[in-house]
């Protein structure tokens, strides 16, 4: 059995206005301080005054959220007790606010939290996410990625009670990204997109939203980045980036993540520039060793208006494209690139290689890696070398 689940969308243009249209009491908004600083939740709590929706701000919510700072946000939950919780900002403020409900209504830890039990989480809040960045797609998961300070890890959780309510895409909250972060979460969309359709969970429901937003993040990203006032391609990324997070949480991503996911834990990297960095030398290794993964690269190349021909021609092509997109979108095309040091990169190698072997995404692909090749894709992403194994 599969599953596959949405939340109900707004999008467009001022579909803020849906949020006074919602029934309740008290709303527990959950972002971070640089959110309340460009006047975004004003624009979220006049729609919710117009609704006879009191609200609260916790505006604490810092990059790669930490399970410390969920716990903060439960105990104002559980003190102010809302019947909606609503996330807002990048995937650290969604990813929070998903955690901040199921510990608020199931009066747990978020280690606790497990995929397969049940909470009735509805019972006592319902869940609106409002992106601020345009890559995540953690509107449209159930999936969360939290912060375990202790063990320098990112812990993956959540269950198919964090699936948001409602997601809200109004383009004017994400006007205000610079570019950096533009082409950081960007990558982050593109990532999840490619890896949803070729992850051995995907199904026929995931492959049309994965194959429609990486074609328009290949159309619409570089745009974005030289040109932050051009709205309809803000429009479009945003919404590329909800349609790539409805293909991969609905399926699964792919070594990119992997890999990415253990780099963030070690040297705090930004999450969509470490998975987008990662991205083409996992998909070297999964072409190398793949008929299915090469064939599934090559339909997405000849959408895309990439490449035409066999397989392994176009497959490459694609991984060249991603390599070109993330040039122009100001990312680093190798780890040497960052501030990293190599032999501080070298001797946190166990590390690595241990994250990335334990992580759900690195046994949801159609070439498994053992720990010796994830050495050899971590050295070669290093390097800037293609992984020609």
């Amino acid at each position: 059995m599969q599953f596959f689940g949405v939340p109900f969308t707004a999008f467009g243009d001022d579909s803020l206005q849906y949020l006074n249209t919602i029934l309740g009491k008290r709303a527990l908004i959950v972002t971070d301080k640089n959110i309340v600083k460009l006047g975004l939740i004003g624009l979220i709590g006049a729609e919710l005054k117009q609704a006879n929706i009191d609200y609260m701000v916790f505006d604490e919510v810092e990059p790669d959220p930490s399970i410390q700072t969920v716990m903060k946000s439960t105990a104002i939950a559980k003190d102010y007790k809302p019947d909606w919780i609503i996330g807002v900002g990048g995937g650290s403020s969604m990813d929070t606010s998903k955690s901040t409900l199921v510990c608020y209504a199931a009066n747990i830890t978020p280690l606790d939290m497990s995929p397969s039990d049940f909470y009735n989480l509805r019972a006592t809040a319902k869940l609106i996410c409002i992106p601020t960045t345009s890559g995540t797609g953690s509107e449209a998961t159930w999936a969360i990625v939290l912060t375990d300070t202790e063990n320098e890890r990112k812990v993956g959780l959540g269950s198919y009670e964090t699936l948001p309510d409602i997601a809200i895409l109004d383009p004017r909250m994400v006007m205000s990204m610079p570019p950096q972060i533009t082409g950081d979460t960007g990558m982050d969309a593109l990532c999840h997109a490619i890896e949803g359709y070729v992850a051995t969970w995907r199904s026929i429901f995931t492959d049309g939203p994965g194959l429609v937003a990486i074609k328009v993040v290949f159309e619409n990203l570089k745009k974005a980045f030289d040109n932050g006032k051009d709205e309809d391609a803000r429009k479009m990324m945003m919404y590329a980036a909800s349609m790539a997070g409805t293909s991969f949480g609905n399926g699964m991503a792919g070594l990119g993540h992997s890999t990415g996911h253990a780099i963030g834990g070690l040297f705090h990297m930004p999450h969509g520039r470490a998975v987008g960095l990662y991205l083409p030398y996992t998909m070297e290794y999964m072409v190398n060793g793949s008929e299915e993964a090469k064939a599934r690269y090559a339909v997405i190349a000849r959408f895309c208006n990439i490449a035409q021909g066999d397989d392994k021609s176009c497959a490459l092509k694609l991984i060249a494209a991603v390599r070109d997109l993330a040039k122009n979108v100001g990312q680093p095309l190798a780890v040497k690139d960052t501030n990293i040091k190599r032999d501080a990169y070298m001797k946190a190698m166990p590390g690595l290689v241990d994250r990335a072997v334990n992580e759900a995404m690195t046994i949801a692909v159609t070439r498994v890696p053992d720990a010796e090749e994830l050495e050899k894709m971590f050295v070669c992403a290093y390097d800037g070398k293609p992984c020609d194994f």
